[in-house]
């Protein structure tokens, strides 16, 4: 498949979300959380693994006043699945304590110590949680959201000076490990895709000397597609009519056919004001196709791209419930129409 990807036309794009998850994985290898989460593991499988268990704590629950829910179990390839375990826990201690105090049983709550560790690595993970969510969409352009959702990570794994050793050696993990990823994506593409976005055509996601070579760039393709465009095929002019002066036609023709160099349209479009982050940028060029028709052009090509392959991923496993080994026989048009179908009455329920 990758040999075969070489030999297309197209630029590869990394899963981001991937990228971000297989981080958080590293930076809790052989970590100092491995004991507090080793612990939470084996809460969360007690309770899992047995109905009897499950309904005590539910008993719990209901008797502290908390809402009835189940715990979460970690999975190593589920995003974001170490995090929820985490909340839950969090959120059901007390409940926990005292269930697990209702028989004698070699499973252990993690300490005060621990847990306020597990409360710290929290707060961390919230901030991957909302990036992969985020570049994860399938409704709403995610590809030009890429480099400010990195800086925004970068950011959040900045070392402080309140923060403990294990909070320390998990930054600096993660952000090393961050690092070496980001050179394997495309960052070119990225850097073109957020400065066709409206919302952060300012750039702030980058150093001023990358910014001016991000427009450079784009300079580079407006001229190329100007090279590659077709050359519109001479039209006969008709016959002007004898009253109207000859000088006066010549200057109307001219002002009609005069078009922007590629400096113009440029200065133009970063002349825009910034659009609100809770603007649509499909919908903002829609609107000023006209007054970009060339910077457009190129802004339906990279905003196009999705940031990570879940949307794909999302289909195959809607593909996965249709085709299975009760349904092996199914045609392959019918299988795009239950596909179809299934994703309609989602969207319906929604």
């Amino acid at each position: 498949m990758i040999a075969a990807a070489r030999q297309l036309p197209f630029e590869h794009m990394p899963c981001i979300a991937h990228s971000v998850h297989r981080a958080v994985t590293v930076s809790l290898t052989n970590s100092p959380f491995d004991s507090a989460l080793a612990k939470c593991r084996r809460v969360v499988g007690h309770f899992k693994h047995s109905p009897a268990n499950q309904a005590e704590l539910e008993q719990q629950q209901v008797a502290h006043h908390q809402k009835k829910e189940s715990l979460a179990q970690e999975v190593s390839t589920r995003w974001n699945s170490t995090l929820e375990m985490i909340k839950r826990v969090q959120r059901n201690t007390v409940p926990l304590r005292d269930a697990l105090a209702l028989h004698t049983t070699n499973v252990a709550m993690p300490t005060a110590a621990e847990l306020e560790k597990l409360k710290k690595l929290e707060a961390v993970l919230e901030h991957c949680r909302y990036v992969s969510e985020l570049l994860g969409g399938e409704k709403f352009v995610s590809c030009s959201a890429v480099l400010p959702a990195l800086c925004h990570l970068s950011r959040v794994m900045e070392v402080t000076e309140d923060d403990p050793a294990y909070m320390i050696k998990f930054k600096e993990t993660f952000a090393a490990d961050m690092e070496g990823r980001k050179e394997k994506t495309n960052i070119a593409w990225l850097k073109v895709a957020s400065a066709l976005d409206p919302r952060f055509k300012d750039l702030k996601c980058l150093n001023k000397a990358d910014r001016a070579e991000v427009w450079g760039l784009i300079r580079a393709l407006l001229q190329e597609m100007e090279r590659e465009r077709p050359a519109q095929p001479d039209q006969v002019e008709p016959e002007p009519p004898t009253k109207k002066p000859t000088l006066m036609l010549a200057h109307e023709s001219s002002s009609d056919e005069e078009e922007d160099s590629v400096e113009q349209c440029l200065e133009r479009y970063k002349a825009e004001p910034l659009a609100g982050m809770d603007h649509c940028p499909q919908e903002w060029w829609s609107t000023h196709e006209g007054a970009h028709s060339e910077m457009a052009r190129l802004a339906r090509k990279y905003l196009a791209a999705p940031a990570t392959s879940v949307p794909s991923e999302r289909l195959f496993s809607v593909s996965g419930h249709v085709v299975q080994k009760k349904r092996a026989s199914l045609l392959s048009e019918n299988v795009n129409r239950l596909v179809c179908l299934s994703s309609w009455l989602k969207a319906k329920k929604l």
